[in-house]
C-alpha cells in the first residue's frame, strides 16, 4: 500500500489529507481561532467535586470548565499490567480548590466541555513517554516477535535504577536504531522536566504546554514507511517541516516536497470533492448498492441497502455480495468522517452463519488499518452489528457544517400541504376570538401556491364560514413551515 499525504495551508486554516492508493482515507482540519487542545497540558484547579458522578470539574482557562473522571486518575503501576486497587471515591482523590496538572484526552465535543486526565504522556517520534507509569511496552501493531524483542531490550537498556516513568515503543520504531531511541528517551525526559518545572510554578488556569502544529504533528504521528511522499503547498510551511525532519527523522526528509503547481493540491485524487461527499448523508456503492450514515448526538447508524443492485445468482448471493461491499466502504466511511462513540450498522439480514462471519471479518480487517482504536461485537439478535470507535476530536460534519437555520438540524420541515392545514386553523381561532374585518395570510411561496390551486375550494368555504374576506401574501423570507395570520 502507498500512501500520500497532501498538506493544503490558507491564511485561517490548515489541512491535510492522508491518500491510500489514491483513495482518500483520512481528513485533518486545524483552524486558526480554533485549534485542536488533545494532548495539551494545563495547570488546573478543581471548582465543584461531585461524588453521584465520580467526577470532577476543572477550571483551565477554556470557555466551559473540563471534565474529570475517577478513573482517569493516575495510578502508578507496570505497563500491560491491571493497575492496583485503589478507591472510587472521587473525594479521597480531589477535593474543590485543589491544583493539579492536567492532560486534554478528548477535545469539548457538543455541549460537553473537554474530558482531561492525570496521566499525562508525552509522544515523540518512536516513543510515547509516561512520566507516572513504570515498564516498557510496544505497540500491538509490531508483529514480529524478534523486533518485538529488540525494541523492549533497547529501551530497557537506557533505563536505569533512577529512571521515574514509562514508555511505549510506537509502530514507527519498527527497525529504528539504538541511536534514535536514545535520543528521543533525552528528548521527551528533558521535556518533562520542563513541563514539570512550569506547571509547579504557574497560576491554575495556565496552558503550560502545547502539542504540535497540526503540519508537524502529522509529520510525527502519520510519517511512517507506507508514505511515499508528503506534498505541502506552502513555502514557509514546507521550510518548518522540513527544519523539523532534519532534528527528528532524517531519514525521511527526502519525501517532503513543496508542490508549486497551479492546480491545487487537494485537486489531486480528487481531494475536495471528496470532502463535499463526505458531508452527504447517503454514500453509494460501486456495485449499486448504498449506505446511509445518521450522526446523532447518542450514537451513528448505518444502514445497508441493495438499492440498484439485483445480483445473478439468487437473493442470498446478492445480499452476501452487498455487505461485503458495504464493510470496506464502511471502515472507509468511518477514518474519513471520524465517527466516534456508539456506532450501529445494520447489515441487510443473511440467512447463512457463514456469511454473517465473513461480512464481519471483512469489517475488522478494513478497520485494522484505522488508527483509532474499535470494538466490535458479534451481529446482534435483531440482525445488528454493534460497535465502538474511540472519538478525541470532533467529526467531519461538526467542524465544517452547522444546523440548518430552517429545520434547526431536524433533517425535515413540515410539508406545505400541512402548513396550510394550520393555516385553515388559525384563521378560525383569529376570526372566532377577535371582531375584524378581515385577515391576511403571510406564508412561502408554495403554501399560497397550494392555497390558491388545490385548496382553492377550502379557501373560499372558510371565507364563507367565518364570514370575512381572506387575503394571500408571499413572504420571500419565509421558511416553507413558517407563516402569519394578520387581522386588517
Amino acid at each position: 500500500m502507498t500512501t500520500e499525504i497532501l498538506v493544503n495551508v490558507s491564511p485561517r486554516e490548515t489541512r491535510a489529507a492522508v491518500v491510500e492508493n489514491g483513495v482518500l482515507t483520512e481528513i485533518y482540519l486545524e483552524r486558526a481561532n480554533r485549534r485542536g487542545l488533545t494532548s495539551n497540558i494545563y495547570k488546573g484547579r478543581a471548582s465543584r467535586v461531585l461524588p453521584g458522578m465520580q467526577a470532577a470539574f476543572i477550571e483551565v482557562g477554556l470557555e466551559r470548565t473540563a471534565f474529570l473522571h475517577a478513573s482517569d486518575f493516575a495510578t502508578p503501576g507496570e505497563l500491560d499490567q491491571p493497575p492496583p486497587p485503589r478507591s472510587d471515591d472521587i473525594r479521597t482523590l480531589i477535593t474543590e480548590g485543589d491544583e493539579l496538572l492536567v492532560q486534554v484526552v478528548k477535545d469539548p465535543l457538543g455541549t460537553k466541555g473537554a474530558r482531561l486526565t492525570t496521566f499525562v504522556t508525552l509522544p515523540s517520534r518512536y516513543l510515547v513517554y509516561m512520566p507516572r507509569g513504570h515498564g516498557v511496552g510496544v505497540s500491538a501493531r509490531i508483529e514480529d516477535e524478534t523486533q518485538r524483542a529488540r525494541l523492549r531490550s533497547v529501551i530497557e537498556g537506557f533505563l536505569d535504577g533512577d529512571s521515574r516513568g514509562g514508555y511505549i515503543v510506537r509502530t514507527v520504531a519498527e527497525g529504528a536504531s539504538e541511536e534514535a531511541l536514545g535520543a528521543d528517551m533525552q528528548f521527551l525526559e528533558k521535556l518533562w522536566k520542563m513541563i514539570a518545572e512550569r506547571g509547579f510554578s504557574a497560576p491554575a488556569g495556565t496552558l503550560v504546554h502545547a502539542d504540535l502544529a497540526l503540519p508537524l504533528r502529522i509529520l510525527r504521528d502519520l510519517l511512517g514507511q507506507s508514505v511515499s511522499r508528503v506534498l505541502v503547498d506552502s513555502p514557509a510551511i514546507h521550510a518548518q517541516m522540513l527544519d523539523f525532519a532534519r532534528q527528528f527523522m532524517p531519514e525521511s526528509e527526502t519525501k517532503i516536497e513543496l508542490y508549486q503547481s497551479a492546480r491545487p493540491v487537494f485537486d489531486l485524487h480528487g481531494v475536495e470533492e471528496e470532502i463535499e461527499k463526505a458531508l452527504d448523508r447517503k454514500v453509494p456503492l460501486k456495485s449499486g448498492g448504498y449506505l446511509i450514515i445518521d450522526q446523532t448526538e447518542a450514537m451513528t447508524t448505518i444502514d445497508v441497502n441493495t438499492g440498484a443492485y439485483v445480483g445473478h445468482r439468487n437473493l442470498e448471493d446478492t445480499i452476501f455480495r452487498t455487505n461485503l461491499e458495504a464493510a470496506v466502504a464502511i471502515a472507509r466511511q468511518l477514518r474519513l468522517r471520524n465517527l466516534g462513540g456508539i456506532i450501529i450498522i445494520d447489515f441487510i439480514d443473511m440467512t447463512d452463519e457463514e456469511h454473517r462471519v465473513q461480512v464481519l471479518q471483512a469489517l475488522e480487517k478494513a478497520l485494522a488499518l484505522d488508527h483509532a482504536r474499535t470494538s466490535i461485537s458479534s451481529v446482534s439478535p435483531l440482525g445488528l452489528v454493534e460497535m465502538s470507535r474511540k472519538r478525541t476530536r470532533e467529526s467531519l460534519e461538526h467542524m465544517l457544517c452547522c444546523p440548518c437555520p430552517t429545520c434547526a438540524g431536524r433533517r425535515y420541515v413540515k410539508s406545505a400541504e400541512t402548513v396550510a392545514y394550520e393555516i385553515f386553523r388559525e384563521l378560525l381561532r383569529q376570526s372566532r376570538q377577535f371582531e375584524v374585518s378581515g385577515l391576511m395570510v403571510l406564508a412561502h411561496q408554495d403554501v399560497i401556491e397550494l392555497l390558491l390551486d388545490e385548496e382553492s375550494a377550502a379557501l373560499a368555504e372558510l371565507e364563507v364560514l367565518i364570514g370575512k374576506p381572506i387575503r394571500l401574501q408571499t413572504e420571500a423570507l419565509y421558511a416553507q413551515d413558517q407563516y402569519d395570520v394578520v387581522l386588517v
